[in-house]
């Protein structure tokens, strides 16, 4: 077995290392965000019903995204945990997390899509959709569905493709079915004349790929990890491992769908129009938020590896790159959509009157992610070196103790823009507040590092 691709991550130099790990995710999480943006610029631009198409697909946005947050379980918190086990030398239990994270994510994948079938109507109701909009997204999520499993495999296998010091191919799963995308769109929306339909086909074609090559990857001899059928039996201390760090990730993942239960069911009362605005903001923030989530898939194994390796000093110079890189990446982009509104809307829609409430509103709605890169950064270091519960609450802050009973009490008092301006207020605190516990927490594991568990940290020279 060749573990030299392993090896590189507690030996070669910090900067490069995270750069060359994290460069191939960025790239390809901007591809992957690309085919998603196209995926509603197109749906957008359908000729007459383009508007509430794109509202349509909006409200479904909540399901998919709850759907797949399962995934992170398994990839934010076993992938890791691999990467830790893997920097003890402990192969065997590594091996093990990768088997049981398989398996758990065949039944996340038996219980969201029948959960999600029988009562597809109700919820997609409670997200926002009205009765103008109601059968786009009915249309676009029974297809989606479909491709559940391919989703699951596809985001849950890819990060521990990462931990063993293999960001390019981890990067070609997701090029593989972005590009597909992109090809597969026009021509099931436009040529095939399917409309919304034509781009859920297009998608569960493209995440079949994409879980195709992970899963030949990870059954090969190529891999050092490889998903060997007597680790597939559940373990219940390897399973509760993964949930115990995993509950992190899927909480920052699955809040969005709560937020979008919340914001979309508060902004149906103003009107359609305030539903499309949201769908294009919130794409629009992904343009910030997914390659940060690159660079996080690279930088993750990276830090987990030289935690399990017990090497503080590389622990520590990777957090310094970490926390830079994401502050300011986040800054700039989120600065340019604050000065720019009406020209990033400009992209999803020809709707002037949507465009206009767009401009108006985004401002507002980001005002608090231009410092959001604080939390992303010290949210990936905890993930990163196992600390579940510290994790946990800082998922819960933003979303659920922040922003929903903001965004529940705000409109009471400020009408429509009190729930655009629950999410700016929400992104604040949660990074000023994540930045002041990392700063009080972070010292305290570099000084636990040094000693065998149950030893006294060692005095700092």
């Amino acid at each position: 077995m060749n573990n030299r691709y392993e090896e590189r991550l507690g030996t070669d130099r910090m900067l490069p290392l995270i750069f060359r790990m994290a460069l191939p995710a960025v790239a390809a999480q901007l591809v992957n965000l690309l085919y998603n943006v196209v995926d509603r610029i197109y749906i957008g631009h359908i000729p007459l019903v383009g508007t509430d198409a794109l509202a349509g697909v909006g409200v479904t946005n909540s399901i998919i995204i709850l759907i797949s947050a399962f995934s992170q379980i398994v990839s934010g918190g076993g992938a890791p945990l691999a990467s830790i086990a893997l920097g003890k030398d402990d192969r065997k239990r590594a091996e093990k997390i990768l088997g049981n994270g398989f398996v758990m994510l065949f039944v996340f994948t038996a219980v969201t899509t029948l959960f999600a079938y029988l009562f597809m109507e109700p919820i997609l109701r409670l997200t926002g959709a009205s009765d103008h909009t109601i059968g786009y997204a009915t249309d676009y999520l029974s297809i989606y569905l479909a491709g559940t499993l391919f989703v699951q495999i596809a985001t849950g296998l890819n990060n521990f493709i990462s931990c063993q010091g293999r960001p390019g191919i981890a990067m070609w799963s997701v090029l593989i079915g972005a590009i597909l995308n992109i090809v597969l769109d026009p021509v099931f929306i436009f040529v095939l004349k399917m409309g919304v339909a034509g781009a859920a086909v297009a998608t569960v074609i493209s995440q079949f790929f994409s879980a195709a090559w992970v899963l030949a990857f990870l059954l090969s001899k190529r891999a050092s990890l490889r998903i060997l059928p007597e680790f597939m039996k559940p373990d219940k201390d390897v399973i509760w491992s993964v949930v115990s760090l995993g509950i992190s990730p899927f909480i920052m993942a699955s809040t969005e769908s709560l937020i979008g239960f919340v914001l979309n069911g508060s902004l149906v009362r103003f009107g359609d129009i305030y539903v499309s605005a949201l769908t294009v903001m919130q794409s629009a923030m992904q343009i910030v938020s997914v390659p940060l989530g690159g660079f996080a898939q690279g930088v993750v194994p990276v830090i987990s590896y030289n935690y399990g390796h017990r090497n503080p000093n590389r622990v520590k110079e990777g957090s310094k790159v970490v926390m830079v890189t994401m502050f300011s990446c986040n800054f700039a982009l989120i600065l340019l959509m604050i000065l720019f509104p009406a020209s990033v809307a400009g992209l999803f829609t020809d709707d002037a009157s949507l465009i206009r409430v767009v401009a108006a509103v985004m401002p507002v709605f980001l005002a608090g992610m231009s410092i959001f890169g604080l939390q992303r950064a010290c949210q990936n270091m905890f993930v990163a070196l196992g600390q579940a519960k510290v994790s946990l609450f800082i998922a819960l802050l933003r979303k659920v103790i922040l922003l929903i009973p903001l965004a529940l009490i705000l409109p009471h008092f400020m009408g429509v823009m009190g729930v655009y301006s629950a999410e700016a207020i929400a992104d604040a605190t949660a990074a000023i507040l994540c930045t002041l516990i990392f700063s009080v927490k972070f010292p305290r594991i570099l000084a636990s590092m040094g000693q065998a568990p149950g030893e006294r940290p060692k005095k700092q020279r």
